[in-house]
This record gives C-alpha cells, structure tokens and sequence, in this order.
C-alpha cells in the first residue's frame, strides 16, 4: 500500500525511502507490458490504480487522469498532478512499454518476476563452466547484490518507480511550491505513440488544469559497463535518427551476358560504400559528434532462383545526428547515394569495355548513368501515370498493407508500388525515409527556463560531494531514442521528411499551439537493456536517483524567474 503522509517526510528536502522506490519498482515491473500487448494496455488502468492509493489523489481525484493514446485495445497515458503554489509545473516523464520477453526462453515466464528471476539466472549460470565473458559479468553482478534483473526494471520502470516517490515526497510537503507532474507513456520502443498523444492533448490538458509547464525531466536509462562513472549522466538534450533509405532499380541480364545490363545490387554496393560507417558523414560539432550512418537493411529483392542479375535492390540506412537539419541530412544522403550509383555504373562500364577487347566484341550497350528520384518525385510521376483518382488509390494501398508492423517492409512495399504504377526504368534510384523521424533537441541556456533547469541541476550535482560513487556528469545528447524527442521541444513537422515518408501514420504532426519547454534525460543505469541479461543497478536507481530528482524539482519550482 502507499504510505500515508504522515509516514513520509514532513519536508521536500529529506532524502526519499531507498525501499519504497524499490518496492514500486519490482510492482510495476511485475505487470508485463510488452509493446503492443494486452499487458500495455492494461498497464495504464494498474498504474492509476497504484497512484489513487496516494492520500493527495484521494482528495484530488481530478489531478488524476487517462488521457487516451491509440490502438485497440485502447493504450492510454497516465497523467498525475500535485499541485503546489502558483502555475509553474515541471513534467517527470517516463514510458511503460517494454520490449519482447522472448529472448529469456526458457526463463521467460519469470521475466517480470525480478527476485525469483534472479534465483534462476544466478543458478543457470552458476551450473555452466563454458561461460561468456558477457555471462560471467552477469553472474558476478547478480551474485553481487547490487544489480537486480527483470524485463522492463532498467528499461525504464525503476525510472517511473523514482518520479513516483518523488511524487509522493512532494505530496507530502505542506510548504511545496510550484506543480510537480508525472506522466506514464505507452509506445516508446516503437512510434512513441504514447508520448506523441501527450504532447497533442497538452495544450488543452494545462489550460484545463490552470499550470504553466516550464520544463521536463525524462528519466530514461542508459547502459555503463564499467563502474557506473558514464552511466551516471544527465543529458542536456537528444540526438535526433532518420531513417533514409534508397530502392535501386537496375536493368537485369542474363549471367552468360551480363553487360547487356545493369545490376541493381552493383548499385547498391557502390551506395553502401560511400554510406557504412563514413566517418566523415558523422554530424560533429563543438558540443557533440554523432554515430555516422549504419545500414539496417540491405536485400535483393527478388522471391526466387533466376539466372540473371537483380532489377530491383532495397537499402536502409539509420542516420543519427544533432546540429544538422533534416534537410541537409537528406542532401548529403542524396549526394553520396549518387555519387555511389554512379561510380558503381562507370566502373562497370570500364570492366564492359574491357571485356569487349578481350572477346574481340561488343559486350553491350553502353549503359546510362543513374536516375536520382525522391520519393515525392516518384509520387509525382505515378499520379500522371495512374490519373484521376491516384491519391485514393495510394490510401487504400496503404490500408490494404496496413497490418504490416516492420516500417522498413512497408516502406519499401508502397515505395515498389509506386515504381511500377509510374513505370520507372532503371538505372534509377529512389530515395526517401522509412520511419519516424526523432527530432534533437538540446538545452538553450539563453533561455531562461533552460538556464534554471540548468542551473537546478548544478546545484544538485554539487550537493552530491566528493564521493565518486554518487558522482553525476553532464553529457550533451541523449544517444538512445526515446520519447525526449517529443517531449517540450520537438521540432515542427519538416517538410523534406514528411514529403518522402511513404507511410502517413510515420509523419508526425505536432499541433500549432504544442508546448515548448527544455528537458534533459536523467534516469537509471545498468546493463543490457532489452537483453537477457537485463540489470539494473539499485542502490543509485532507489537511493541516489530519486534524491537527485527531487532536489532538481525543488529548486526548480522555487525558482519563479522568467527573465533576469
């Protein structure tokens, strides 16, 4: 049961029950919530259950609410607001989906089950001698206590479990000032669908409650495998992903005369070149530098055996970045794209000319140089082909192929479609983006609740003292995605992204009248999130965490300045 008010502290400032955290984080964890399940689903109504148990929500059940998200079964957000003094409210955000528990097999079913699975994960591994280095530092980290397994307990529930407490603390001080918000999201691990519907039904969810968001604290977790010094950070924004992709369309031929045509796959190996791992395409500046483009997806698309070369070949790029727009991303994309198509086509034409001297005979026509075509472009195209009635007829392509949930097959399936309703030739390349986009972000400090988050924190982190186990460092990006791309300060649609998704439901929307406000990423460490092994490291996720956020979210609200 949640304690009384009179059972926690009188005071904002007294350090939060390491216990209680850990007693609401294995609660929660307890409750599977896999993505897309019935568990996600109900996860909402469990939590707000948990929540209405709080002596401040039984006197205030209007500052309790569900605010729907999507699917069906109905995936909703859990929003819980205490209020203080004034109208300045600071948002504790945190997701409640987690990933698959497949990957435990066997001990699946003790996956939510934290102390029985760490029992059982101690005693698997202690019967094998032919460990991994990987699992033997799970063995010695559940063997040592300090690390505690579950599906869902790091990523990210000890983090909700954390803005619970905080909460409930808050709840708890007679003299508190500001609002003090905690909201729950369904759908981080796929489209943030959650945190998307929040953010939608903010404006009117604050003009309703009569309070002023001024900023947010997301509390995400990161993955240290060393001795937590890197997994204990804050992180004073968010890199932001694309998801480029290219669908190379080639001239097949047969093996025994295979310069009577052009190889899509050829193409695509010259595009991979210039794109995997480029160094020199990583997005770097003073602050930061991001992970340079990394393929995901690289298949010939044929379904059976043939004995000539590929027409059609499909190449899907991850693309993380920071300072730059998503239209230059989506420039150099196109400029390495056709440098890479191109290149691959003269050198097989070299190799043509070659061969035809060596066998005393033309080898073939010379082959064209690539086509670049963006997906817009190729849209264009296939209305003039198909005529009256074409965007009808691309929305009921996209309802009739709306079951598929992989947005990389989907993608390539409508973006196929349109190639052959616009009977697009090869060589030609068609470029466009296959996912959501996950704008950056990153605190403003001429901005002035940005400089009093900032400044918030500061003071925190001194409060910590010399102890290097508690120590906490800034760090500028965020490197996972999560929802903090959506969360206060997500850029408006981009035209250039919206322009070449193929899937609607992937082009984010954010309303006119959506809030802005800075947030940094501050959450629990451990190890091998959605992984077998997942661990969190419990005594900074119970004990140093949720004393570090409330002493944040203390100063903060204090601090009524808008301008200095």
């Amino acid at each position: 049961m949640i304690r009384t008010q009179e059972k926690l502290a009188t005071r904002f400032g007294a350090r939060i029950d390491s216990d209680r955290v850990r007693e609401i984080a294995l609660r929660i964890t307890s409750w599977p919530s896999e993505t897309g399940s019935p568990g996600e689903a109900a996860f909402a109504e469990c939590l707000h259950g948990l929540l209405s148990e709080c002596p401040y929500f039984q006197e205030h059940p209007e500052d309790l609410r569900l605010v729907d998200s999507h699917g069906e079964p109905l995936t909703r957000n859990v929003v819980a607001l205490v209020r203080g003094t004034g109208k300045r409210t600071l948002i504790l955000a945190g997701h409640f989906d987690t990933v698959s528990t497949d990957n435990y097999h066997d001990l699946k079913s003790l996956a939510c089950d934290s102390l029985a699975l760490k029992d059982a994960l101690i005693q698997s591994l202690s019967a094998r001698s032919d460990r991994s280095e990987q699992e033997q530092r799970a063995l010695h980290d559940l063997l040592g206590g300090e690390f505690l397994p579950g599906r869902g307990l790091l990523d990210m529930k000890s983090g909700i479990a954390a803005a619970i407490a905080c909460l409930e603390q808050f709840a708890a001080d007679p003299d508190r000032q500001g609002n003090l918000m905690f909201v729950a999201t369904p759908d981080e691990e796929r489209e943030s669908r959650g945190m998307r519907s929040f953010r939608d039904a903010l404006p009117a969810l604050a003009a309703d409650l009569g309070i002023d968001i001024a900023a947010g604290i997301n509390l995400d977790v990161t993955s240290d495998q060393g001795d937590g010094s890197e997994g204990r950070a804050v992180y004073a924004g968010t890199i932001g992903k694309l998801l480029p992709f290219a669908l190379v369309v080639g001239c097949s031929s047969h093996a025994s005369y295979p310069f009577e045509g052009v190889s899509a796959q050829a193409m695509a190996a010259g595009i991979l070149t210039r794109l995997e791992g480029n160094a020199a395409l990583a997005d770097h500046d003073s602050t930061d530098t991001s992970p340079p483009p990394i393929c995901l997806e690289a298949k010939d698309l044929r379904d059976g055996y043939e004995v000539t070369t590929p027409e059609r070949f499909w190449i899907a790029f991850n693309w993380l970045y920071h300072s730059m727009a998503a239209n230059e991303l989506f420039a150099r994309f196109r400029d390495e794209v056709l440098t890479g198509a191109t290149e691959a086509v003269e050198r097989f034409k070299r190799q043509s000319e070659r061969y035809g001297q060596m066998a005393g005979r033309s080898a073939g026509a010379t082959p064209a140089m690539p086509r670049l075509v963006t997906f817009q472009e190729l849209k264009g195209l296939a209305r003039e082909c198909f005529g009256e009635g074409f965007d009808q007829r691309y929305l009921a392509q996209e309802r009739l192929l709306a079951h598929i949930d992989n947005p990389l097959l989907l993608s390539r399936l409508l973006t196929e479609w349109l190639v052959g309703t616009a009977r697009l030739s090869g060589p030609a390349i068609v470029i466009g983006f296959a996912g959501l986009h996950y704008p950056s972000s990153r605190l403003l400090l001429s901005e002035p609740n940005d400089r009093s988050l900032y400044q918030a924190i500061e003071k925190a982190r001194e409060g910590l003292g010399e102890d290097p186990a508690r120590s906490l460092v800034w760090k500028p990006h965020f490197q996972g995605i999560s929802d903090m791309s959506f969360l206060g300060r997500a850029a408006s649609g981009n035209e250039i992204v919206s322009e070449n998704t193929p899937i609607s439901r992937l082009v984010d929307h954010p309303p006119a009248d959506a809030k802005r406000f800075p947030t940094v990423n501050l959450g629990p460490w451990g190890r091998e999130f959605h992984q077998k092994f997942e661990r969190v490291h419990a005594p900074y996720a119970f004990g140093v965490l949720p004393d570090m956020v409330s002493e944040i979210a203390r100063t903060f609200l204090a601090d009524d300045r808008t301008e200095e």
